[in-house]
């Protein structure tokens, strides 16, 4: 088999040991073949409970750790695990499914599609096919907006970016989202012209991977519209899938100012 970047992937077997290195696969794994994780990264938060060992973080995996659980598979992805560390698994003799960062919520869930249905040899789950439905329209733009995901040093939606297009389904358009940068780093004086000059309405504020809040975050956007989102609903890419989308709209909805 092959991954999403056209790696092979040599399975002796059904995968029954799993590391996952991806928080959102984390969930979407334990959800649709429960059992098979063997461990996890500290920031794998759901389902919450999951008792499997921890094996460090996403970009900073403790590969010794993850070898220690001795697994047949391990998931990564390329915008989250860093290749060295793959390259380092790989050579140990652990096969990896390494997948895309995907640009558009059908291309992730495609993804998933393809990992379950041949790696697993699952049937498509039904929370897949619940978020296809749920996401599969389009609106028109109802608002424009910037969508930092970190501060110190401020870091943006760019182009071609999961979140982005979660957010273009609920018709908000990024206005970054024609950069040429995946993730600008704009300054904060950048970002406050773009509402000065009317190119942007709203500051839209998830609350991961940097934590924004009201207190942190809207104050310093004096006057400009401001919502915080779950940032789990926004950019995981799993069973949190088939219903982020009323979550997101409430939110969304949910406009206050400083």
């Amino acid at each position: 088999m092959k991954d999403d970047l056209g790696d092979d992937v040599v399975l002796s077997g059904l995968p029954n040991r799993v590391v996952s290195l991806v928080p959102s696969l984390t969930e979407a794994v334990a959800e649709t073949v429960p059992g098979v994780l063997v461990g996890a990264t500290d920031y794998c938060t759901h389902p919450a409970g999951l008792a499997v060992p921890r094996v460090g973080g996403s970009k900073y995996p403790k590969v010794d750790a993850v070898l220690d659980c001795a697994p047949d598979l391990v998931l990564g992805n390329a915008e989250e695990n860093r290749p060295e560390d793959v390259r380092r698994l790989r050579e140990a003799g652990i096969a990896v499914w390494v997948t895309a960062a995907p640009a558009t919520v059908p291309m992730a869930l495609e993804s998933l599609r393809t990992l379950f249905t041949r790696a697993f040899d699952v049937a498509v789950p039904t929370w897949l096919t619940e978020a296809e439905d749920a996401w599969r329209d389009t609106p028109a733009v109802r608002v424009r907006a910037v969508v930092p995901v970190w501060r110190k040093p401020w870091v943006v939606l760019g182009r071609d970016t999961f979140g982005g297009d979660v957010l273009r389904r609920l018709g908000v358009h990024n206005v970054y989202a024609g950069h040429a940068d995946r993730y600008p780093r704009p300054t904060v004086e950048q970002l406050r012209a773009r509402f000065a000059d009317g190119d942007a309405e709203l500051l839209v504020l998830p609350d991961e991977p940097y934590v924004f809040t009201d207190d942190d975050g809207p104050d310093h956007f004096p006057g400009v519209p401001y919502a915080l989102v779950s940032g789990r609903r926004l950019t995981w890419y799993g069973p949190s899938l088939a219903d982020a989308r009323a979550e997101l709209e409430a939110a969304l909805a949910n406009v206050r100012t400083r």
